[in-house]
């Protein structure tokens, strides 16, 4: 059995984060991926035509860009902004569009409600205000003492009351307390559905304006050559400082004596020992209920994995176009990404048929333009271009089901930019079995690692009493998407689980941190 101080489950963004952060304080890390490459959902690809690069599932990266976790990283990497952050186009071919001049995007909100444009420069000054201590709590690990005292600050106790209430409303309530149009409105109900939640659920409204803003703030930039940059930069620096990734060395087992992780066994029967920690970039139930198993969990929390709730499916396409897509409306051409295919009734209704396990027959759609936003995607006055829409989360999809969609999806863009079909060279279309089986993390198609609904978020993701890094079993630490604060390509997971290993290796006073630990899920698990 070979040992080292630290074993990371998993070489997803978060995992990486992990083992660098682990790394930088003198840690062996050895990283065990399931799959031939690293990355999981960060990592591009050529899967529709020669010379035309796909960003295989994760697109666009504002909250990466923000991240003080990934700045902190110094990662090198080279961003591009598309001329526009994105737009939404409504079904009768007016558009909403942000883009990093403020001036520009008030323009454009100004169309659908006089003084909306001024109303959006309002909210945009009152993001600016708020932003960095409220993106140093929401990715710091939870509570997020220091942070949130900032917040406090500068919101006051009158300001914070009425914060907590703006991060429980709906998407369309937000928009209609904000604006007065529906193009301001959309353009932040549009971003509330990039998770799983409809413009009418409960907290959908903060995942709008957060991605607004911060796309007024930041852009939605993407890394110069895709997605797997940012990969490569994380292995890269791990690497450089001793670190290991082993690839298709999937883990069966967290060993497990006394309540304490020891390491992990790997398929193939191998044993790995880990002296001082293990992280695990997987799924929650991935790793509690078929890495540890029930011997070691209490019975209340084995029940609590029962009602565990994953985001919905996800249909993929990328496609290589011989031209720019030929929008009817060219407002939106040079937005990176585009919102299209239903008005704010038209969501509502597209959320209500997933909800109740039907397929839209107008499917909303995210779509890239990635050409637009990094040239170096495709050959020069071409486009490579990817869109996605939510499906129930179910355990198998038919073909036809998924050809018959793929095909709802097509008429869609055809509707909107007229003649796309004539400009595809090719395609590539990845169901939710297909995205599960290319990063077995993404269970059933699911992108976010568990649903973004308010019971499942905070001190309740991925279940009640687990809302840090730490679990039940001694140094085993959670570090996927399926940990507080959830899904996105930030790496506060990653760093969250390497702080906890750090501070449950020093024994915080004496041995008070796991103390403290062990003591809060007995009052949560009995």
């Amino acid at each position: 059995m070979d040992s080292t101080d630290a074993i990371v489950v998993g070489a997803g963004h978060n995992g990486l984060v992990a083992a660098n952060l682990l790394a930088d304080v003198g840690w062996s890390v050895l990283v065990l991926e399931a799959t031939p490459q690293p990355g999981g959902a960060v990592r591009s690809g050529y899967v529709t035509a020669p010379g035309y690069l796909s960003d295989l599932f994760s697109s666009f990266y504002p909250l990466g860009y923000a991240s003080p976790v990934l700045r902190a990283l110094d990662l090198g990497l080279t961003w591009r902004h598309a001329p526009d952050v994105f737009a939404h186009l409504l079904p009768d071919g007016r558009a909403a569009v942000v883009n990093r001049d403020i001036a520009r995007t008030m323009e454009s909100m100004e169309q659908f409600a006089p003084g909306d444009g001024d109303r959006w420069q309002s909210a945009f000054r009152e993001w600016k205000r708020l932003s960095a201590p409220l993106l140093g709590s929401l990715l710091a690990p939870f509570p997020p003492v220091r942070p949130g005292l900032g917040l406090l600050a500068r919101l006051g106790t009158s300001g914070a009351l009425r914060m907590a209430r703006r991060l429980m409303l709906p998407a369309r309530q937000l928009g209609s307390e904000l604006f007065r149009g529906e193009g301001a409105t959309l353009a932040l109900a549009g971003c509330a559905l990039h998770t799983d939640l409809s413009p009418d659920e409960a907290a959908s409204g903060v995942y709008g304006w957060l991605l607004a803003m911060l796309g007024q703030e930041y852009g939605w930039p993407v890394p110069v050559g895709g997605s797997q940059q940012i990969t490569d930069a994380l292995v890269a620096r791990l690497s450089a400082r001793g670190g290991r990734v082993l690839y298709s060395t999937p883990v069966s087992r967290v060993l497990v004596a006394r309540g304490k992780a020891l390491g992990v066994r790997t398929a193939d029967g191998t044993d790995h020992r880990a002296s001082r920690a293990v992280l695990a970039d997987v799924p929650a139930p991935t790793l509690f209920l078929d890495m540890v198993g029930s011997r070691w969990l209490p019975p209340l929390m084995l029940d609590d994995l029962s009602h565990y709730r994953w985001d919905g499916a996800t249909l993929k396409v990328d496609w290589a176009l011989t031209t720019p897509i030929p929008w009817r409306n060219p407002s939106v051409a040079g937005s990176g990404t585009v919102h299209l295919g239903a008005d704010l009734n038209g969501l509502t209704r597209y959320s209500a048929e997933l909800a109740t396990d039907s397929l839209p027959a107008h499917p909303f759609m995210l779509l890239g333009q990635m050409s637009t936003a990094d040239p170096s995607h495709s050959p020069p006055g071409t486009e490579s271009v990817w869109a996605y829409t939510h499906l129930p989360h179910r355990a198998k999809w038919s073909g036809s089901e998924i050809d018959a969609h793929v095909q709802r999806m097509e008429s869609v863009l055809e509707e909107n930019a007229p003649g796309f079909g004539s400009r595809v060279a090719g395609r590539n279309v990845f169901s939710p079995a297909d995205l599960e089986r290319d990063n077995p993390s993404l269970v059933g198609g699911a992108l976010g690692g568990g649903t973004a609904a308010a019971f499942q978020q905070l001190f309740l993701r991925p279940i009640p009493g687990l809302g840090r890094a730490d679990t039940p079993v001694d140094r085993l630490f959670l570090a996927s998407a399926s940990a507080h604060p959830g899904g996105g390509v930030h790496g506060a997971p990653g760093s969250n689980a390497a702080r906890a290993a750090l501070a449950r290796d020093r024994g915080l006073t004496g041995g008070a941190y796991r103390a403290a630990i062990n003591a809060a899920h007995r009052a949560v698990y009995g």
